[in-house]
């Protein structure tokens, strides 16, 4: 189906593979992007699941016109997972310590100044 106003085709993908135990998603990008014409980055595969029993896959597959509209509307996990953003550094919760201390510096330092115009 082809979605106009996110630039993108999407699919539901039903993959058979009887002597694998599942496909990797760069194989789908690749084979995707060789079946609609399209760069192999531009190709964003993912949810899939393997049937009971194996040899059979079911997932999804979004192939946008551009680099720039899948930068724009594919949610950021996704970006990083095929290297085209950078995950942010350091743990929740070094992250949410640097948050609370910066907090902590804005609000002394709002009170230092309130101090000075009284004077």
């Amino acid at each position: 189906m082809t979605n106009r106003l996110l630039q993108r085709k999407q699919m539901v993908l039903e993959i058979i593979h009887p002597n694998l135990p599942n496909v990797s998603r760069a194989d789908v990008r690749e084979k995707l992007g060789k079946l609609f014409k399209s760069e192999s980055d531009l190709v964003f595969p993912f949810g899939f699941r393997t049937q009971f029993g194996g040899g059979r896959s079911t997932g999804f597959a979004l192939i946008y016109d551009s680099m720039d509209a899948a930068k724009k509307f594919e949610p950021k996990y996704r970006l990083i997972r095929q290297s085209l953003a950078t995950a942010v550094q350091g743990s929740r919760k070094q992250r949410k310590d640097a948050k609370n201390r910066r907090k902590k510096l804005r609000g002394t330092a709002k009170d230092k100044k309130k101090v000075k115009k009284q004077k």
